[in-house]
């Protein structure tokens, strides 16, 4: 495990800003309100109390959004697209036409977190993290709706990942560069959105499909075995593994234990990427105080041994959620390295 190992209950209040220790706080008691003991959920009260906020189609700081329901899935996905400096509308009209026929407007299809269960891509805080991606990153940003557990189990959210993927990869009105012949893809996603862009980049991988990179924030990986990290930050930084092993029992099939590909991807049964000459060059974020950061530098560690190409962001003294609010270095830090690695 790497960075310190003087962590205690209460030190979270003292490294997290006030005002994040508050919010991921609040979200973590109404997570332990949610889920039951039998291994289902309270989805209306998780409905209740997830603040969610519509579309914009007049511009908010600079960005503007609208939702589009796919047919085929009924899932929506948001999407968000810088407004115009002379401050005009897009009309329908112009959402035939590409983003741009002389630069490359990277197209970020983001995948939420909630550790398969939580949030939504009109969740409050995922409609701010993604405007401030598009402003960022100067990027398009499509949010993703997929079916959650438990209701819907692996790979109910791989399977709707993939279909997002195809839907973005179609849309004339997403491509950009001087032909403006193809959509310029990157995947991302925070927790179990980071678990999910790995999985749709390998099938894009096998299948052909061009995504140009991954940037997976904190992502929800792990495995039978209990890591250093595991026992060391157990309880103290928001996160228990007791909660950890519940999410993985709702979202894997029945009967299977951690050690199933879908969460410990680069373990005994997991699939290799060596020789995936199409696999998509990767930005692993590390928060040095989540619990689960051994499995994301084992990840980092598969990637490289499978001679793929990956940069490491560790970030010690950040906890989970710390890019929700830009109130410290790490959000930042955050920010320059998402903006280097897409236009790189």
């Amino acid at each position: 495990m790497a960075g310190s190992n003087e962590v205690n209950a209460n030190e979270s209040k003292r490294v997290v800003p006030l005002n994040t220790w508050i919010l991921i706080s609040n979200f973590k008691l109404a997570y332990n309100l949610l889920r039951r003991p039998d291994g289902t959920f309270n989805r209306d009260l998780n409905e209740y109390l997830d603040r969610k906020v519509t579309a914009n189609a007049n511009p908010v700081d600079g960005v503007y959004s609208f939702d589009v329901v796919d047919r085929s899935t009924s899932l929506l996905n948001r999407v968000y697209l810088s407004a115009r400096e002379n401050g005009a509308h897009w009309g329908i009209n112009e959402l035939e036409k590409p983003l741009s026929t002389t630069e490359v407007i990277p197209v970020i299809v983001f995948f939420h977190g909630g550790s398969f269960v939580h949030s939504s891509a009109n969740s409050a805080i995922y409609d701010t993290f993604c405007r401030r991606f598009v402003s960022t990153c100067k990027a398009a940003v499509v949010s993703v709706n997929y079916r959650r557990s438990p209701e819907n189990r692996y790979p109910c959210a791989y399977d709707d990942g993939w279909t997002a993927l195809k839907w973005v990869q179609s849309r004339l009105w997403l491509r950009s560069g001087a032909q403006s012949s193809r959509v310029h893809v990157y995947l991302a996603g925070d927790s179990s959105g980071g678990n999910i862009a790995h999985h749709v980049a390998v099938r894009a991988a096998e299948e052909g499909v061009e995504v140009k990179g991954n940037i997976l924030l904190h992502p929800l990986f792990g495995g039978e075995e209990r890591t250093e990290s595991e026992k060391l930050l157990d309880g103290k930084y928001f996160v228990k593994i007791q909660d950890r092993d519940w999410y993985w029992r709702a979202y894997l099939p029945e009967g299977e234990d951690r050690d199933h590909p879908a969460c410990n991807v680069f373990g005994p049964r997991g699939k290799s990427v060596q020789g995936f000459v199409n696999f998509p060059k990767s930005l692993v974020v590390v928060a040095g105080l989540d619990l689960l950061q051994d499995w994301q530098l084992r990840y980092v560690d598969g990637l490289e041994k499978s001679g793929q190409e990956v940069k490491l962001l560790y970030l010690e003294k950040a906890t989970i959620g710390f890019y929700f609010l830009p109130n410290n270095d790490h959000f930042h830090s955050l920010m320059d390295e998402m903006r280097s690695f897409i236009h790189s």
